[in-house]
């Protein structure tokens, strides 16, 4: 039963940190994106 477990949360972890690339990427695209329209520097 713990091999079960242990394997699930070895498998699990690149899906969260998936997920967390995925809003963080998300997030900075559209942070480009609003500095673009707004004609100012992202720095």
């Amino acid at each position: 039963m713990n091999e079960i477990f242990l394997t699930l949360y070895v498998l699990v972890w690149p899906v969260v940190v998936l997920g967390v690339l995925w809003v963080l990427g998300r997030a900075f695209i559209k942070e480009i994106l609003q500095a673009r329209r707004e004609g100012r520097s992202l720095i």
